[in-house]
């Protein structure tokens, strides 16, 4: 993951109005203020004057700090980098603050302070006793979340006081900053499942016929090209440099299916079966774009992430890094649906041959189960983890009910799996491969064909 874009907010001033200056008196200010009043009042009716001096004494210096720091200009300037922008539940990512004096005189003493949400952790605060005339400072601090989402870092406060502690004047950046907070993944085993292609799957047929110059379709030039391949009659009608594009087959395609819908998860938290959905999820795409896959997530509403190219799917490898960023973001966020069954996603995988087919899915009734089951007749392969969710509440064994969908999936073709509270994926995973290689009869566990 790359390391957040600094953003820097707004230069902050040590102006403001006088009401909000004596606004800004603290406790102890007030304090004085009021110790001084009630002294000059009592001086007054008891004739004494040197109890008026202390009473001038204790009002004057809280309104002798106010007109100094109400008079105070200079400009500060403030940055924040996040590092990493994108972290797993669970980690820890690094926030780092950055103040520069940009006025033509020293500051005071500064405190900082950020805004994050609770579940972040504690609010930051910092003192930096002094800042000279073009000066810099650095300070940073750390962020958790076991929670998945996307939480707002800002703004940033700046709080300037006298040294009696007597005011107190906020000035607040504009400036806000995204921390994504992604699922846990697990790194998953480069197994195979016997049955499949072995590289290609459907697409081991050629993309393009090069048959005669008739068939040719060809692209613009790009640095490095051989110039042995320049098509020079495209050339000519087109006015620029073309050449002939190369046989390529198409990647290997892999669809994840993530069940979301509220009425098939039960509990919530961390260690929920719908979190254990989402993690695996996010496992299994992680991995299979290592593995050279076209990739593309599919919720049950229907919504196909990234939803580019041919069926919603990555177009082309240099595109993995930016489409696993993208469905990353979008577990980071995914919540329950309101839906109650899969037939949306079932309408988008009958449009088309998806070849690979991994589900994460949670509670089933007979008609839901029955409707996955005839996903696989459009899937060279189908691994299903399912999930009762129950059972993650109660931490009790697999009931009946989880067996039964499982055993109906298993005869519909899938490699169907009961997932049960505190299962891990890669053991899952490398299971899913050795049943689909006992259920092909032949090859040994790890030979070539399959999934990867």
């Amino acid at each position: 993951m790359s390391a957040g874009a600094a953003s820097t907010g707004p230069a902050a001033t040590g102006g403001g109005g006088v009401r909000a200056a004596l606004g800004g008196l603290t406790t102890r200010g007030r304090s004085f203020l009021a110790a001084g009043v009630a002294a000059a009042v009592c001086a007054y009716v008891l004739g004494q004057s040197d109890l008026l001096r202390v009473g001038l004494l204790l009002a004057g210096l809280p309104l002798i700090c106010v007109a100094v720091l109400y008079r105070t200009r200079y400009r500060v300037a403030a940055s924040r980098r996040l590092s990493p922008a994108r972290v797993p539940s669970g980690s820890e990512a690094r926030v780092h603050l950055r103040m520069d004096n940009v006025s033509r005189m020293p500051t005071g003493l500064l405190m900082l302070q950020d805004h994050v949400p609770y579940v972040l952790g504690p609010r930051p605060r910092f003192v930096l006793d002094r800042v000279e005339a073009g000066g810099r400072r650095e300070v940073s601090y750390r962020v958790r979340s076991d929670l998945r989402g996307r939480y707002p870092l800002g703004p940033l406060q700046l709080r300037l006081t006298d040294p009696f502690g007597m005011c107190e004047l906020t000035r607040s950046f504009s400036a806000f900053d995204t921390l994504t907070v992604i699922p846990r993944t697990e790194t998953l085993p480069a197994v195979r499942l016997a049955g499949e292609a072995s590289g290609y799957g459907d697409g081991r047929q050629r993309s393009l016929a090069l048959a005669g110059d008739d068939d040719i379709i060809p692209r613009a030039y790009r640095y490095g090209d051989d110039l042995r391949r320049v098509h020079w009659r495209s050339t000519a009608r087109y006015g620029e440099l073309m050449v002939r594009r190369e046989e390529q087959p198409q990647r290997p395609r892999c669809t994840v299916l993530l069940d979301t819908r509220r009425v098939a998860y039960q509990g919530a938290g961390p260690d929920s079966a719908f979190e254990w959905a989402v993690s695996g999820a996010a496992s299994a795409l992680m991995h299979l774009l290592e593995r050279g896959f076209a990739v593309r997530l599919l919720t049950d509403t229907g919504t196909s992430v990234p939803g580019e190219g041919a069926d919603g799917f990555a177009g082309s490898s240099q595109e993995s890094a930016d489409s696993a960023g993208l469905m990353m973001d979008t577990l980071a966020v995914v919540d329950h649906s309101d839906g109650a069954g899969l037939s949306r996603s079932f309408d988008v995988l009958r449009g088309g041959s998806e070849g690979l087919l991994i589900a994460f899915l949670g509670d089933l009734d007979d008609e839901q189960a029955a409707l996955t089951a005839r996903m696989r007749q459009r899937s060279g392969s189908a691994v299903a983890f399912v999930l009762d969710s129950g059972t993650w509440v109660t931490g009790g064994a697999a009931p009946g009910p989880l067996e039964k969908r499982v055993r109906q999936l298993r005869e519909s073709g899938w490699t169907a799996l009961a997932v049960t509270p505190g299962a891990r994926l890669t053991d899952l995973w490398q299971q899913a491969a050795r049943e689909r290689v006992e259920a092909s009869g032949g090859g040994t566990y790890g030979s070539p064909g399959g999934w990867s």
